[in-house]
């Protein structure tokens, strides 16, 4: 692999980690007793479970391609991951949670968009390019028009029922 497909990927690796952490923060937000909505947590943990995965996947490739198997510090795979401080830990509202998220996403798929155009360029490495196309654009646009939907539904329940609407959408979510 290349030296600039490498360090993309590892930024790529970091940017999943911190998706995963900020989601997981979502989560235990949405648990707490004095907000108590299970099925925003539900929601949030899954897609914390969702971006860790990713990260594994994206770490399992590069130990494929033999893209930390060189001898120097940054190449540990120990040196990969910097668990990030999460600066937001409270919403103001289910829809306030799923908008950040969606900007989350917005800026992971422009992530990985971004390893394709450097792995792409003039170092062809087209195994890398197919692999982060098929296995992961997809599912990126896929969950943003996801989350762009529930943001919808969640906005016009609440515009026609106030709080009582974010708690029955709650109810939704955990199906």
């Amino acid at each position: 692999m290349f030296k600039s497909c490498i360090e993309k990927m590892r930024t790529q690796i970091q940017m999943e980690v911190d998706a995963s952490m900020k989601y997981l923060a979502m989560a235990a937000y949405f648990s707490r007793d004095t907000v108590n909505r299970p099925g925003f947590a539900k929601h949030f943990f899954e897609a914390s479970s969702e971006e860790r995965e990713h990260a594994n996947k994206l770490i399992e490739y590069l130990l494929m391609r033999g893209g930390l198997n060189t001898f120097n510090e940054t190449s540990y795979i120990t040196s990969l991951i910097k668990v990030p401080m999460v600066k937001k830990l409270e919403w103001e509202s289910g829809v306030d949670a799923l908008e950040e998220a969606l900007k989350l996403e917005a800026e992971v798929t422009r992530s990985i968009r971004d390893v394709i155009k450097t792995c792409e360029g003039d170092v062809n490495d087209y195994h890398l390019v197919d692999y982060l196309t098929g296995e992961f654009l997809e599912e990126q646009y896929n969950g943003q028009r996801e989350l762009a939907g529930k943001i919808s539904t969640l906005r016009k329940m609440m515009k026609t029922h106030g709080t009582i609407g974010e708690f029955m959408y709650d109810k939704k979510l955990l199906e």
